[in-house]
C-alpha cells in the first residue's frame, strides 16, 4: 500500500492545520506519528476500522482528532490550538491487516508551529 501525505506547513500558535493521507488501496488501521530531530518518532493518534476505535497521545488530547473516510482510503488528522511544541515531521503509516505492524509509511510533512 501506498500512502501520500499532505496539508503540512507554518501555522502561528493556537492556530489549526489538517493533514490528509491518502492510501492506494484499502488498509485496517491508519495512524499519525510525528518525529523530531535526534528523537524517536513518536505515535500521535491511530484509528481502527470503525469511526469510533480511535487513540491519542496524551499531548494531543483534546487538541487533534483523527478521523477517515473509508470510501476515499483517506485519514485525516485536525489539529487544534496548536503549540510550539507540534513543530515536527509527521508521517502517515498503515496497518494493512489486523494483527500486523505499522507497515507501510508515507513520506513526511512538515509541521511548523511558531510562538
Amino acid at each position: 500500500v501506498q500512502l501520500q501525505a499532505s496539508g503540512g506547513g507554518l501555522a502561528q500558535a493556537g492556530g489549526s492545520l489538517t493533514l490528509s493521507c491518502v492510501a492506494s488501496s484499502r488498509t485496517f488501521a491508519m495512524g499519525w506519528f510525528r518525529q523530531v530531530p535526534g528523537k524517536e518518532r513518536e505515535l500521535v493518534a491511530s484509528i481502527g476500522p470503525t469511526v469510533t476505535s480511535t487513540g491519542y497521545d496524551d499531548s494531543v488530547k483534546g487538541r487533534f482528532t483523527i478521523s477517515r473516510d473509508n470510501a476515499k482510503n483517506t485519514v485525516y488528522l485536525r489539529m487544534n490550538s496548536l503549540k510550539p511544541e507540534d513543530t515536527a515531521v509527521y508521517y502517515c503509516a498503515a496497518r494493512i491487516e489486523h494483527g500486523n505492524g505499522w507497515n507501510s509509511w508515507g513520506q513526511g510533512t512538515q509541521v511548523t508551529v511558531s510562538s
